[in-house]
C-alpha cells in the first residue's frame, strides 16, 4: 500500500533520485533559489544541477519565475525557482472515535484549509467515508488537485500492524481502504492516527525545527509516536509508539484494555484521572468539568494531576534515556489543564532523565490541536511521494551551507 522506492531501481537511478531530494529540500527550506544559489548550497555540477532542475520543470514539481527587474544585474535575467504550489495537493483524513478531521496542504507545504465534523461513536464507516468526503469539499476556493502527490493519507485510531492486511474486507478498520479508493480515486496511506499527530508536530508544529521528536498524547487513551531522522518511525511490526502500554503500577493497577495490569493508561487517560478525582472526593464528571475544577484551583483536581505527572514524567524520561530525543511533545485532551498537569511532567522527567541530557532535551506542548492527525497524514503521503520522499529530512549536504 506504501510506495516505496522500486527494489529494482538501478544505482545510477537511486544517485539522480537523491539529487531530485536534495534540490527539493533546499527549495523547502530556504524558499527561492537561483541555479547558482541552488549549486552553492547543493554541491552538485552546474550540468547535473541544470539536468535535475530542468526534470523538475518538466514534471511541474518546481517553476521557475523570472528575477524582479529591480533586483537584475548585468547580463541574462536571473531567474528563481520555487516549489509549485499548483503541482498537486494532498489530502489528509482522521478517523476518530468521535469525528472526523480533514486537512489539505499544497507541495508548497502550505496549509489550504482543514474541517472537522463530530458523529456518534458507532457511526458506520460508509458514512464516516461520506462525511469525509463532504468535509474535503469544503476545502479550499475550487476542487483540489491531487497531481504528482495522488495519494490520500489517513489516520485510524488503533494499531495498523501491516498495511497490506488493511485491505481485506473485515480486517481491523473494515473496508475504509477501499471505500475511500473509490470515492477519491487514489492509493490510500494508512496509519495510527496518533503516531500521524507525532509526525505532524515534527513536521509544522510544535518540533518543528528538529528531527528527533518523541510524542505523547493524554486524551481518552494514552499513545503516542516516535520521528527518527525527520521520518516516522513504525517498528519491526508497525506499533512504535504504544507509551501508553508501559507498566507504571504492577502491583496494585488496574486491569488495561490489552489485558495488561497498571498501564499508564490506566492512570493518566481522561477516564481515569476523572475516576481518581471522584474517588478522593472530587465532583468533576467530564472533561469541561475537570479543566473548570483546575482553573479554580481546585485541591482535589490539582493534587491528581500532580500525581498523574509525575507518572507521565517518569515513563518519558524513561524513554528518552533509551531513545535519546530533542524535543518531547505532550498534546491531547487531558494536555488543555495546562501547568498544573505540564509542571508535574517537567519536575519528573527532569528528575529521571540522565544529567548529561538535561540542557538537550525540550519539552513543549503540542500546538496543532484536533487537526494534527489529518496533517501528519498528509506528511505521510509527502514522505512516501517518489518527489518528496523523507520529508522534511535535511539532506547532509545541507550542513556546510
Amino acid at each position: 500500500m506504501l510506495c516505496r522506492m522500486p527494489p529494482h531501481e538501478s544505482p545510477l537511478g537511486r544517485l539522480r533520485r537523491g539529487h531530485e531530494e536534495l534540490v527539493l529540500s533546499l527549495l523547502r527550506r530556504h524558499g527561492p533559489l537561483s541555479r547558482a544559489e541552488l549549486g552553492g548550497h547543493s554541491g552538485l555540477s552546474r550540468t547535473t544541477l541544470y539536468d535535475i532542475v530542468a526534470e523538475l520543470v518538466e514534471r511541474g514539481a518546481v517553476v521557475a519565475t523570472p528575477c524582479d527587474p529591480a533586483l537584475r544585474r548585468r547580463g541574462r535575467p536571473v531567474e528563481t525557482l520555487t516549489l509549485n504550489p499548483e503541482a498537486g495537493q494532498a489530502i489528509g483524513i482522521d478517523f476518530a472515535r468521535r469525528a472526523v478531521h480533514v486537512a489539505a496542504v499544497n507541495v508548497a507545504h502550505e496549509v489550504i484549509g482543514s474541517a472537522s465534523r463530530g458523529h456518534a461513536a458507532d457511526l458506520p464507516w460508509e458514512d464516516r467515508v461520506a462525511l469525509a468526503e463532504r468535509l474535503v469539499g469544503t476545502l479550499g476556493e475550487g476542487p483540489l488537485r491531487l497531481g504528482a502527490l495522488s495519494a490520500i493519507g489517513v489516520g485510524v485510531v488503533g494499531p495498523v500492524v501491516d498495511p497490506d492486511a488493511e485491505r481485506a474486507p473485515g480486517g481491523p478498520h473494515g473496508d475504509l481502504p477501499a471505500l475511500l479508493r473509490k470515492r477519491f480515486a487514489v492509493p490510500v496511506l494508512l496509519d495510527n492516527n496518533t503516531r500521524l499527530a507525532a509526525l505532524a508536530e515534527a513536521t509544522w508544529g510544535a518540533a518543528a525545527d528538529d528531527e528527533d521528536v518523541l510524542y505523547l498524547r493524554l486524551s481518552h487513551g494514552v499513545g503516542g509516536g516516535l520521528v527518527v531522522g525527520g521520518s516516522l518511525h513504525r517498528g519491526a511490526y508497525g506499533l512504535a509508539g504504544e507509551f501508553g502500554h508501559i507498566t507504571v503500577d504492577a502491583a496494585d493497577g488496574a486491569r488495561c484494555s490489552c489485558g495488561g495490569t497498571g498501564c499508564l493508561e490506566t492512570v493518566a487517560s481522561v477516564g481515569a484521572v476523572l475516576a481518581a478525582c471522584r474517588a478522593a472526593g472530587g465532583t468533576a464528571q467530564n472533561l469541561p468539568d475537570l479543566l473548570r475544577a483546575v482553573a479554580a484551583k481546585d485541591p482535589v483536581a490539582l493534587r491528581v494531576l500532580e500525581s498523574v505527572g509525575g507518572r507521565v514524567g517518569a515513563v518519558l524520561a524513561a524513554v528518552s534515556n533509551a531513545v535519546g530525543p530533542g524535543v518531547i511533545v505532550l498534546g491531547g485532551a487531558l494536555a488543555e489543564a495546562g501547568a498544573p498537569l505540564l509542571d508535574a511532567v517537567r519536575a519528573a522527567f527532569t528528575a529521571d532523565l540522565l544529567p548529561l541530557a538535561r540542557e538537550k532535551v525540550e519539552l513543549r506542548r503540542a500546538s496543532l490541536g484536533e487537526v494534527a492527525g489529518a496533517l501528519g497524514a498528509i506528511a505521510l503521503v509527502l514522505h512516501e511521494s517518489p518527489l518528496l520522499s523523507r520529508y522534511p529530512a535535511r539532506p547532509e549536504s545541507e550542513e556546510s551551507s
